[in-house]
C-alpha cells in the first residue's frame, strides 16, 4: 500500500503540513527543489490524465513556492512538446521558486509578467499556481482580477496544491478563489480543502504524497479525519424488535407534525426496533394514516410524556418541537430523564437560551445559525473556523457536535473531530435535518456509542442524499432519501 492510499483520510492543519515538509527537507535529506519537482510532476501527470488531448496550456505563478511548482510543471510540458503560455504576478522570485523560475526558462520558455490589459490567452488548460497555503487574506486586486477572469473562461481549471485564494486551515475565501476542475495536493491532504467554501473551489480532489516514506508521518497525528463509507453489520438471524432500541422522538407542536413524522420516519428506516412519537392531539390521525408503522402518542405536558421515557431507550428531541410553553416543558422533562438523547432544532434553540452540559450521552446537531446561538457568536465568525466552532461545541456541551453544512463537521469534548466528504446542494432544503436526527437516535437504540452513532448517521444521511440526487438536485425531498439509506444500511448499492 503506497503512502498516498494510507494518508488519503487524514486531514492536517497548515502548520501540520509545513512541519511535514521542514521534516522531510531536514531529517530526510530531501531537498526542497526536488520536492517542488516532484510536485510538479504529479500536476504534469494529472493534467495529462484529465485532458489527455490538451497540447496547449496557460499557468499562472505567484511569486512563492506555489508558483515554483506551476514554472516546474511548464518546464516539463516544454519538454513534451506541449505550447505554454506562462504568466508570474511579479518580475522576480523566492528562494527554490527563483531557481524553478530559471529552469522553466532554461527549457526555452518565456516567463511574462501578467498584465490586466491583456487578454487571457487560448488555452486547453489554464493551471493556477498564484498562491499556497501561506495565504491568509484577500488577494490583492491584480491577482483578485486574474481569479475572476479564470473563473469565467469557460475552460478548465487546474490547481496545484489548493485553489489559490482558498483558506487552507478554514476552507473560506475571504476575496476570490479559484474554482478549480481538478486539484491536487502535495505531500498531506489540508483539512480546509473539505469544508465550508472548498466544495466550491477544488472540484476533483486529489493527493500525491510524492513518493515520501512512511517514516515522515511517525508520530504524527491528524487534526481530523475524512469518514468513511461503513455501515452496520448484518442482524443475527435470530434477533427481534427488542434488540434493535426502542426510540422516542418528541416534538411536533401545532403546523409541524411533519417535522416529527420525518424523523420518527428515518428512525424506522435506519433500524430501530420501536419508533414512538411524544406530539400534538392533533397530529395523531395524520401520522396514523402516513406511517402505521409508528407509535405516536397525544402528550399535553411533563405528565403525560414521562410513561413513554420510561419506555424508551434513545430520545430524539426538537424536530417541530417549538419554544413556546408546551415544547418548553417536554424539552425540560426530557432533558431530566437522563436518558440518551439527540437534540436538533427548537431543541437546541431551547439549549442556548437555557446553556447546560450533558450528563448522559448526546448528540447536537446544529446547523451554523444555531450553532452561532449555541456558542453566542455570529454566524459568519461560526464559518470563519468550523472546526475550532465543532470543537467548542462539543466542550461547552459535553455532547458529539454535528456542525452541519458543505463537508459537515463531527466533533466530540476530546478535539477529535470527523468531517463528511459526501452531501450534495440538493440537500439545503425543509426536513433533512429532521430525517438526520432519527437516523442517528436509531443507530444509538441499536447499540452503538455517540461517536460512531453520529459519524455513521452522518455518513449514511449524506450518501443518501447523493444517491437521491442522481435525478437531480434542485427539488430533491427528504423523504427521497429513505430508499437508498435503507439500501445503504443493508450494504447494497444504493
Amino acid at each position: 500500500m503506497t503512502p498516498t492510499r494510507l494518508h488519503s483520510h487524514e486531514l492536517y492543519t497548515v502548520e501540520q503540513v509545513r512541519a511535514l515538509d521542514r521534516r522531510a527537507i531536514q531529517e530526510l535529506g530531501i531537498p526542497g527543489i526536488e520536492l517542488m519537482r516532484r510536485a510538479a510532476a504529479a500536476g504534469f501527470a494529472s493534467l495529462r490524465r484529465h485532458w489527455p488531448d490538451a497540447r496547449g496550456i496557460a499557468v499562472y505563478c505567484g511569486p512563492g513556492n506555489n508558483g515554483g511548482d506551476g514554472f516546474l510543471l511548464g518546464a516539463l510540458a516544454l519538454d513534451a512538446g506541449f505550447q505554454v503560455a506562462l504568466f508570474a504576478l511579479t518580475g522576480e522570485s523566492r528562494g527554490d521558486a527563483a531557481t524553478a523560475r530559471a529552469r522553466f526558462e532554461q527549457a526555452g520558455g518565456r516567463v511574462r509578467l501578467w498584465d490586466e490589459a491583456a487578454d487571457l490567452p487560448m488555452a486547453d488548460v489554464h493551471v493556477a499556481a498564484l498562491f499556497g497555503t501561506g495565504l491568509t487574506r484577500a488577494p490583492e486586486r491584480h491577482a483578485a482580477d486574474l481569479i475572476w477572469r479564470l473563473n469565467h473562461c469557460g475552460q478548465p481549471i487546474l490547481a496545484l496544491d489548493l485553489p489559490s485564494g482558498l483558506q487552507a486551515d478554514t476552507g473560506q475565501c475571504p476575496g476570490e478563489a479559484i474554482k478549480a476542475n481538478v486539484t491536487v495536493t502535495f505531500i498531506a491532504h489540508k483539512r480546509g480543502l473539505h469544508t465550508g467554501r472548498a466544495p466550491d473551489c477544488v472540484g476533483t480532489l486529489e493527493l500525491d504524497t510524492l513518493g515520501l516514506p512512511e517514516a515522515l508521518w511517525e508520530d504524527v497525528q491528524p487534526d481530523a479525519t475524512l469518514l468513511r463509507a461503513e455501515t452496520l453489520p448484518r442482524r443475527a438471524r435470530h434477533a427481534h424488535k427488542g434488540d434493535n432500541g426502542h426510540v422516542l422522538a418528541i416534538g411536533g407542536d401545532f403546523g409541524t407534525a411533519g417535522a416529527i413524522r420525518l424523523c420518527g420516519e428515518a428512525a424506522l428506516r435506519a433500524g430501530a426496533g420501536l419508533v414512538s412519537l411524544a406530539t400534538r392531539d392533533a397530529n395523531l390521525f395524520a401520522i396514523h394514516a402516513a406511517r402505521p408503522e409508528l407509535m405516536p402518542h397525544g402528550v399535553d405536558g411533563p405528565q403525560s410524556l414521562q410513561p413513554l421515557l420510561e419506555r424508551a431507550d434513545v430520545l430524539a428531541l426538537g424536530p417541530g418541537l417549538g419554544q413556546g410553553a408546551w415544547g418548553h416543558a417536554l424539552w425540560l422533562t426530557a432533558l431530566d430523564a437522563g436518558k440518551p438523547v439527540v437534540v436538533d432544532a427548537d431543541g437546541l434553540n431551547l439549549l442556548a437560551r437555557e446553556p447546560r452540559r450533558f450528563e448522559q450521552p448526546a448528540v447536537i446537531t446544529p446547523h451554523p445559525g444555531e450553532a452561532a446561538r449555541l456558542l453566542g457568536h455570529s454566524v459568519a465568525e461560526v464559518e470563519a473556523d468550523r472546526f475550532a466552532a465543532a470543537r467548542a461545541l462539543a466542550h461547552r456541551y459535553g455532547a458529539v457536535a454535528v456542525l452541519k453544512g458543505a463537508g459537515s463537521l463531527i466533533a466530540d469534548s476530546h478535539g477529535r473531530v470527523a468531517v463528511c466528504p459526501w452531501g450534495n446542494p440538493g440537500m439545503a432544503s425543509g426536513g433533512m435535518g429532521d430525517l438526520l436526527t432519527g437516523i442517528v437516535a436509531a443507530l444509538m437504540a441499536q447499540g452503538c456509542d455517540i461517536w460512531t452513532a453520529a459519524c455513521l448517521g452522518v455518513g449514511l444521511h449524506a450518501r443518501a442524499g447523493d444517491a437521491a440526487a442522481r435525478g437531480g438536485e434542485r427539488g430533491l425531498l427528504a423523504t427521497d432519501l429513505l430508499a437508498p439509506l435503507r439500501r445503504l444500511l443493508n450494504g447494497q448499492d444504493p
